[in-house]
């Protein structure tokens, strides 16, 4: 196993851990959440690092590292929607929703890896601020899709999004657990 594969798990791990104790407090009450919404929430986290980012400064204990997790568990919560619908069971157990989350995470990765391999990791030459602009752009982008009723000509749908979020943030997560401003 690759040194990434191996920090990727445990920034997911991370996350994880988080989800399911969420969901352990609140239950799935997320599953009432239409897309846009969570976009939008997504929005609001990506806004508050790159805030921080550009101050300098904060005002609200939660630091950056636990946003990118909140980016990541959303863009979970967001894919399982996409999955599931509006319509149908708006309760998951705490088993389903380990389920969702390790088969929208286990397919993030397995396209970081296919990433990694043509692009050779030059996230890990980015600045953490670039991967929080590319993430604003990624959701801007959802916005316009969402706006067109999910319909594109020649782009990406909305999942292939939500996983570039989530390989985003968990390289911001390995960046700044290496140190890395």
């Amino acid at each position: 196993m690759s040194a990434t594969s191996k920090q990727y798990d445990k920034a997911i791990l991370k996350c994880k851990d988080i989800f399911i104790n969420k969901m352990k407090d609140y239950g799935s009450a997320w599953r009432i959440l239409r897309t846009s919404s969570i976009t939008d929430q997504i929005f609001i986290k990506a806004q508050r690092i790159r805030s921080i980012e550009d101050k300098g400064t904060q005002k609200v204990e939660d630091g950056i590292d636990e946003e990118f997790i909140g980016i990541i568990n959303y863009a979970v919560i967001a894919l399982t929607q996409l999955e599931l619908g509006l319509e149908g069971n708006m309760h998951l157990s705490v088993d389903e929703g380990k389920k969702h989350f390790d088969t929208e995470t286990q397919k993030a990765k397995l396209l970081m890896e296919n990433k990694n391999h043509d692009y050779d990791e030059a996230w890990r030459h980015m600045r953490i601020s670039s991967i929080t602009d590319l993430i604003l752009m990624k959701i801007l982008r959802l916005k316009q899709i969402e706006d067109n009723k999910g319909e594109t000509l020649i782009s990406e749908g909305l999942d292939a999004n939500y996983l570039d979020i989530i390989n985003y943030a968990v390289f911001a997560l390995i960046r700044i657990d290496e140190g890395s401003a």
